[in-house]
């Protein structure tokens, strides 16, 4: 079973979220909170699989929320829920160690996938919805004129081609497919990636991609 808690101010996302995610034979939601600080408190009491997490919410919102449970050990992965086009600070909360994030009219199938791709340690940015918000943020965060890394350098060519792969929403059994490679190979391929890049998950290693322009928006 994937156990699963869902963070968010209102009651009636929160209960729709809740009763979704429940009528699925494999995800269990264990609990829900209205703020940051709860959801942060309930990640401590239970063994989890996957946060759905709000960011805009009182005493303590969804981007610190995301710092202090992934510092934990062992800790869940967390999906970010959003509003398209007003919340720029899911980049934020990506760079805070986020697995991806979730537009709050994701369609129910797409959401179920999405978290259990996240429990599998998958990248949640396939779903047409998400991309362009990927896409939108990591725009927007250019637009800024943020520093272009160019950590790139440090992979090999192979390792590129993975990037470029998770970066266009690919999880590892398709990168396998079309790199015609064995999953476990494929498995330390990203893992070398994350860790070469200094980041904490395969959507923030996608963000990189697309700074730096190996793949670019709307590819």
């Amino acid at each position: 079973m994937i156990r699963v808690v869902v963070v968010d101010d209102q009651d009636l996302v929160r209960a729709g979220f809740s009763a979704l995610l429940g009528v699925a034979p494999d995800i269990d939601v264990v609990g829900e909170a209205g703020d940051g600080h709860a959801g942060v408190e309930l990640v401590r009491r239970h063994r989890l699989d996957v946060v759905l997490m709000d960011i805009r919410m009182p005493k303590m919102d969804g981007i610190e929320a995301t710092k202090q449970i992934r510092a934990m050990d062992d800790p869940p992965e967390v999906l970010i829920l959003t509003t398209f086009d007003t919340d720029e600070n899911a980049f934020d909360a990506l760079e805070a160690g986020a697995a991806g994030f979730l537009v709050k009219d994701t369609p129910p199938a797409q959401l179920l996938e999405a978290v259990r791709a996240a429990a599998g340690g998958g990248a949640v940015i396939s779903p047409a919805t998400t991309r362009r918000l990927v896409d939108h943020l990591v725009a927007a965060r250019i637009a800024r004129d943020r520093p272009v890394p160019t950590l790139l350098e440090v992979l090999t060519e192979r390792e590129r081609e993975v990037l470029a792969l998770v970066a266009r929403g690919c999880s590892n059994r398709e990168i396998s497919a079309r790199l015609r490679i064995s999953e476990l190979t494929t498995k330390t391929h990203v893992s070398r990636v994350l860790t070469k890049l200094g980041v904490d998950s395969r959507v923030q290693a996608a963000a990189l991609a697309y700074e730096t322009g190996l793949v670019r928006p709307g590819e």
